[in-house]
């Protein structure tokens, strides 16, 4: 999932370059809450694309943060 997020920020990249159709806000935001928040967050900052919209700025962080939590939440139930 990270791989696909950090792809769909650089095609969406280009494609804002481009003037062409773009990928959703919201779909950037589904992959990232699916698991690819690290590859999202990270293609954010390679491409230098949604830097400036706050929510994805405060949003990206905030999911991984949840999701590392929510690993360790689950590692400690079942291994502590």
């Amino acid at each position: 999932m990270n791989m696909i997020g950090l792809l769909i920020m650089g095609i969406d990249k280009t494609r804002a370059r481009h003037h062409a159709w773009r990928i959703p806000e919201a779909m950037l935001f589904l992959v990232s809450a699916l698991g690819g928040s690290a590859g999202t967050w990270a293609g954010m900052y390679l491409f230098r694309h949604k830097t400036k919209h706050w929510y994805f700025v405060v949003g990206m962080p905030a999911i991984l943060v949840i999701q590392i939590a929510a690993l360790i939440y689950v590692f400690y139930r079942l291994f502590g």
